[in-house]
This record gives C-alpha cells, structure tokens and sequence, in this order.
C-alpha cells in the first residue's frame, strides 16, 4: 500500500505525487473492503464533491464580464451568418 499521504485540501499538489491512475487503483481497493452503508457514505460524499467542483467552476465562468450575454447572443445569430473554419484556416 503506498504511504503517500495528503492533505484533502491539496488540489493539484497531489496530482504531482501520484498519478491519476494510481489513485484510482488505490481508489477501488478501497472500495472493495468497505460495508455497503459505508460505500453509500462514500457515493453520497462523491457526488458532493463532483457538485462542488461543477459550482465552482460555473461561478468561474459567471465571473467573466459579459460571458452570458455573449453565449445568449451566439446562440440566437442565424447559422447564415457564421463562417465555416475551414475557409478562414486553411491550412489545418
């Protein structure tokens, strides 16, 4: 079992420690000595997580001036109107 310990409140730090994968091997060992109340503890934890994560990064884009009204606006301009990429990038 690796002894590598951090921090729940080291986002990104870990990631330098450890790999994704690896955590996630660790992740379903885990999983698998746990009762099933506990596993519906861990789930319900998740989905907090995963929820929180989803906010934070809605609130990120909210804080941009004007983003909204920018993605409203796109959204009702007439295909007509757009370019396709590839006459303005020919050479991709």
């Amino acid at each position: 079992m690796n002894t590598t310990h951090n921090s729940p409140m080291d986002d990104g730090s870990s990631a330098d420690l450890i790999s994704v994968a690896e955590l996630q091997q660790q992740l379903n060992d885990l999983l698998q000595q746990l009762s099933p109340k506990r596993l519906q503890v861990l789930t319900d934890f998740a989905a907090y997580l995963a929820n929180a994560e989803s906010e934070a990064a809605t609130q990120e884009l909210l804080a941009i001036p004007g983003l909204l009204e920018r993605v409203k606006h796109s959204s009702v301009t007439p295909k007509a109107q757009y370019t396709p990429w590839r006459t303005l990038r020919s050479d991709v």
